[in-house]
């Protein structure tokens, strides 16, 4: 039986007063939070010094860029781009537009030039703010860019230092286009995905409806780029929800991850499968190098905390192993949730022995993103979590196993792909259900398992599909591989049979030290490409027969990867 008390219900208070839809708008939400937590800490960065907005200076620096936009003819319907790193000055730009009741499109600033200029003719781009990385080449080359706004002090015209007279601004509604964003690979014919007001600010509280509570006290870390749906989402948005704080990370090096949640207090950590496999790594090989006999008392003590967590559903792990917590700066951690691709079920498993509140989550940008959450009191480590509440999710088509293609319907499904009117109805199914084109099933609990992208699917020689996405998850704790990507490879053209082959590109870090490394680089390549085949051999026994990898290529160099740290399948 759903809670009466949802984690939503205090909106009732403002209704009427601040909003008058189903959901407040973005601003509307921005505006309910500075009532109650004004002066709270919002947006936070450690550079030399700790820098900080409460969320009333953030709402005054907010106001001033709408309105000089405003000034400077931006209205209702409007696009205007933010592309640059992490910081507060990106979210006062990203609400500044939402404010102004214009639609912001966030470009990915990794992005080179010319896919940068796709998208901003794409979406018709009338204004720019950009970092100092790009300021430059767009105050030279405009194009059809009205004016180009800087994220950073001291370079042209600098945000801070907008402002405009009073003006009386046509706000949006709530099913008015909020954001654009573009999917993966850019190059070619760029999908714009359609966000709404109603669509972001319903997921950021249906989320919340799931596995945990938000509070105003916690501190959310923002590592993964901004522009991306899931940090948008899951940290930036979600924060000024409650009125939480928000501290920018810039760079995705350990030292630095390290220092920020340590010095920030960091409660809530969101990152990617990759980040939270190589922080793991460390605290294990920690726990090692204390001997044997250590390593093995503690691993087993992990054993019981794991299981007292799941049964008894309360958490000891958090004081039995707080030293090795502290050491690793994660003490402050209240929750880890972990998205933007599939996570191995030991690395889930493991971090919940150690008595950190693990979730696992899933969607997609067209879902704006979230869709599944697991709840802390009842998670599934093989399952990437239950439908949120408003949701609606199916499975089309599904076969034996009852796999099939995932389908959604919500409040929280786009309203289509900018102009793309056919790409738009090809997306959904004739009752209104977006296909999500991801393959997997549901058990009774409205649970949802993972098996693989419906493009990506192997057809073995004997009419076997195997997902390549699940025995790539078999890999995620061997310290020796950095990358892996499972493919098929035709066996034979005439039957269209395939084959199972893995590319691997090993960790730099962990050979550097093999023996001959400097002496003899063709027995430390040998060296290397022995160990990947025994890793290979070793996963294969744990496998089906029909899942097992039969070629292997071990790579001299890593394979390109999106800013999620998902390797671009496409480009290999």
């Amino acid at each position: 039986m759903e809670n009466v008390q949802t984690p939503w219900a205090f909106l009732e208070e403002f209704r009427g007063q601040f909003f008058t839809g189903t959901w407040p708008t973005l601003p509307e939400m921005f505006r309910i939070t500075v009532a109650r937590y004004g002066d709270r800490p919002c947006f936070t960065i450690y550079e030399q010094t700790r820098i900080s907005l409460t969320y009333r200076e953030a709402l005054e620096k907010i106001t001033a860029v709408a309105r000089w936009l405003h000034n400077k003819g931006i209205r209702k319907g409007d696009t205007v781009a933010v592309t640059g790193k992490n910081a507060p000055e990106w979210t006062v730009a990203y609400l500044g537009i939402l404010f102004a009741g214009a639609t912001v499109v966030p470009i990915d600033q990794q992005l080179k030039g010319e896919e940068t200029d796709l998208l901003l003719g794409t979406a018709k781009v009338r204004m720019l703010f950009t970092d100092e990385e790009k300021h430059d080449r767009y105050l030279k080359n405009p194009g059809n860019l009205e004016s180009i706004i800087s994220l950073k002090k001291g370079v042209g015209l600098y945000i801070y230092d907008l402002d405009g007279p009073p003006a009386k601004i046509e706000e949006a509604v709530e099913t008015d286009l909020a954001a654009i964003l573009f999917t993966s690979g850019t190059m070619g014919n760029p999908k714009g995905v359609m966000l709404t007001h109603q669509n972001l600010v319903s997921d950021c509280y249906l989320a919340q409806g799931t596995p945990f509570s938000v509070y105003h006290t916690d501190v959310f870390y923002a590592i993964l780029p901004l522009h991306h749906a899931y940090t948008m989402l899951a940290v930036f948005i979600e924060t000024i929800s409650v009125g939480a704080e928000v501290v920018f990370g810039q760079r995705m090096v350990s030292k630095a991850i390290l220092k920020d949640l340590k010095e920030g207090k960091v409660t809530m950590l969101l990152a990617v499968p990759m980040l939270f496999n190589k922080v793991l790594n460390g605290i294990m090989r920690n726990i090692r190098e204390m001997g044997p006999i250590v390593y093995g008392l503690i691993s087993t003590l992990m054993g019981i905390s794991g299981l007292v967590k799941k049964i008894f559903k309360v958490n000891p792990g958090k004081k039995m192993f707080n030293f090795i917590l502290k050491k690793a700066s994660l003490s402050t951690l209240r929750v880890c949730i972990c998205g933007g691709g599939p996570l191995a079920p030991s690395v889930f498993r493991k971090y919940n022995q150690l008595g950190l509140d693990f979730v696992q989550g899933y969607g997609l940008t067209e879902t704006s993103p979230i869709i599944n959450l697991n709840p802390i009191d009842h998670y599934k480590e093989t399952s990437v979590g239950k439908v949120i509440p408003q949701v609606d999710m199916k499975i089309l088509n599904p076969d034996e196993r009852g796999i099939g293609e995932v389908i959604v319907k919500g409040p929280v499904v786009m309203k289509g792909y900018f102009e793309m009117p056919e790409e738009t109805a090809a997306a959904f199914t004739e009752d209104g259900y977006l296909k999500t084109g991801d393959l997997g099933y549901l058990d009774s609990e409205n649970y949802l398992y993972l098996t693989g992208r419906a493009k990506n699917m192997i057809v073995t020689a004997g009419g076997k599909n195997v997902y390549p996405e699940e025995i790539e998850n078999e890999f995620q704790l061997f310290e020796e591989i950095e990358q892996i990507l499972v493919r098929g490879f035709v066996q034979d053209k005439k039957m269209k049979n395939e084959g199972i082959e893995a590319l691997v590109y090993p960790n730099p870090e962990f050979f550097r030290g093999s023996p001959g490394s400097e002496t003899n680089l063709a027995a430390t390549k040998e060296q290397i490409a022995k160990r990947i085949e025994e890793i290979i051999a070793e996963v294969n026994q744990r496998l089906l027969p029909y899942q097992r990898i039969e070629r292997i290529t071990v790579l001299d160099n890593p394979m390109e990867m999106t800013t999620t740290k998902k390797i671009k399948r496409d480009t290999v």
